[in-house]
């Protein structure tokens, strides 16, 4: 017996084969793939954690000592093997999509869903957001002002990958996963076409 929410998923959705969350930091990615995953009966995974179990090192240590460059090389060769899963939903890396070949590879490999947020909103979220401190890089310049750069700079990558948006402000998680839900027949019918 399935439990309110959830979809059985031989219905209009059976095109879709993963889903990839996009967006920056704190916009509740992993949270909702866990949510939205749960709902559909699929498996999910957070490309961050994922990356840093293989690696044996945070994203913090490998931006240290590797460099950006490294770090986004190792994130594109998990996202291709990514890409290869079936009835997966994917937190990934709010700076995935500035390869253009990753943002390719999730538009083919399955529905894209940018979870917006807005840069005070944002910012609120990263101030008490312990996991970011400890594993992530630190912003360069800090505060409000970094996160409204990024967001300026990101905005047309997440805009040119994702199938829809959701935006994550004033919303729960269980929120954003139904918002999610109610659209993924849309992108299904999209690709059938």
């Amino acid at each position: 017996m399935m439990a309110a929410g959830e979809m059985k998923i031989d219905t209009p959705i059976s095109n879709i084969t993963n889903i990839f969350l996009i967006g920056l930091r704190c916009t509740g990615k992993t949270t909702v793939a866990q949510i939205v995953a749960r709902r559909l009966g699929w498996s999910w995974l957070d490309a961050d954690t994922e990356l840093e179990t293989r690696h044996g090192s945070s994203i913090r240590a490998i931006f240290a000592e590797e460099g950006e460059q490294s770090f986004r090389n190792i994130e594109s060769t998990l996202l291709e093997e990514f890409a290869r899963l079936e009835r997966h939903v994917i937190a990934t890396g709010g700076g995935v999509v500035l390869n253009a070949g990753n943002r390719q590879r999730m538009r083919q490999a399955g529905c894209v869903v940018w979870l917006t947020g807005d840069a005070p909103t944002l910012w609120s979220r990263l101030q008490s957001d312990y996991t970011t401190l400890e594993r992530r890089p630190p912003l360069s310049i800090g505060g409000l002002a970094e996160i409204e750069e990024l967001l300026l700079k990101r905005e047309p990558l997440y805009r040119q990958s994702a199938h829809f948006i959701v935006d994550t402000v004033d919303r729960t998680p269980e929120e954003v996963a139904s918002a999610i839900l109610e659209r993924l027949p849309e992108v299904a019918n999209q690709r059938r076409r």
